[in-house]
C-alpha cells in the first residue's frame, strides 16, 4: 500500500516534478545487506507516490533499469524483463505468493519514463524480427552468430498491444536521480555508452525494510534471472 503524509507545498511540488522526497536522516546512500533500506518517497508514473517505509509487511523488489543504451536508444534487455516479469505474475501470481511488491525505478522525468512504456511494443517486436529474419539461409556467419545469440538471450517471445501495455507494478520517475545517485547506480558512462542511465540494479528488501538481497551489474547483459530472485524471495519465507 501507499502512505500518504501530510507535505509541505514545497515537498508536494518536488514530488510532482519527479523529485525524490528523502525521509531519513543523512540522506540516501549506498546500503549494505543487512542493513536498513533508506527512506524515501518518489511519484508513481500510474499516479500517486510511493512511500518506501509504507511498504513494511510485505517484501519489496526494486527493480532498476538501465534505460538508455545509447542517445535515444532503449536498452531492449530492459523490456524484456519487464515482459517477464508481467508474464511471471500473471501465471504464477508472484506477488500474492511472496507478499511482494515489484517496483521499477527509472532515472528519468515523467514524459520520457511514460515513452519508455509506450516504446515497449516496438521493443518487443525489434527483438522477435532480430530472432527471426526474413530468409536465416542469406545471413552471412556473423549475421547466423547474432541471430543465435539474440535467440539464446531472449529465449521466449512476448507481445503487447500498442497503447495498452500492462501496469501491474509502480512504475517510479527519479527525475532528479536523488534515489539512483544516492544508491551510487547512476552513471553518464556504462557499459560500452556515454549516455544517462543507471546500472542494471534488483534490490529485495524484507517485511521489516531490511535489505537482504542486491545485485548491480557489471554490464548490460548482467542480469540476475527471475527464478534466482525467487529463490532468494523463498529463503525470507523461511
Amino acid at each position: 500500500m501507499n502512505i500518504f503524509r501530510p507535505l509541505s507545498l514545497a515537498a508536494a511540488l518536488a514530488l510532482v516534478a519527479g523529485a525524490a522526497l528523502v525521509l531519513g536522516q543523512g540522506g540516501i546512500k549506498p546500503v549494505t545487506i543487512g542493513q536498513p533500506m533508506p527512506a524515501f518517497a518518489l511519484p508513481v508514473l500510474q499516479g500517486g507516490t510511493f512511500e518506501m517505509a509504507g511498504h513494511k509487511g510485505r517484501n519489496v523488489m526494486l527493480v532498476f533499469p538501465r534505460g538508455f543504451a545509447a542517445e535515444g536508444r532503449w536498452c531492449t534487455i530492459d523490456n524484456y524483463k519487464y515482459a517477464e516479469i508481467v508474464d511471471l505474475d500473471r501465471t504464477a501470481g508472484v506477488r500474492a505468493k511472496y507478499d511482494l511488491d515489484v517496483v521499477f525505478v527509472f532515472p528519468y522525468a515523467r514524459d520520457l519514463v511514460a515513452k519508455w512504456v509506450d516504446d515497449n511494443p516496438d521493443q518487443l517486436a525489434k527483438i522477435r524480427d532480430w530472432k527471426n529474419p526474413a530468409d536465416p539461409s542469406k545471413l552471412d556467419d556473423a549475421g547466423k552468430a547474432r541471430m543465435q545469440r539474440w535467440r539464446a538471450s531472449y529465449p521466449k517471445d512476448f507481445a503487447m498491444e500498442k497503447g495498452k501495455v500492462p501496469l501491474p507494478f509502480p512504475i517510479l520517475i527519479d527525475a532528479d536521480r536523488a534515489v539512483s545517485k544516492g544508491l551510487g547506480l547512476f552513471a553518464t558512462e556504462w557499459g560500452g555508452s556515454k549516455v544517462d542511465q543507471n546500472m542494471t540494479s534488483v534490490f529485495i528488501v524484507d517485511k521489516e525494510g531490511i535489505l537482504r538481497f542486491k545485485y548491480i551489474g557489471q554490464s548490460t547483459v548482467d542480469r540476475p534471472e527471475y527464478d534466482v530472485l525467487l529463490k532468494e524471495l523463498d529463503r525470507l519465507g523461511k
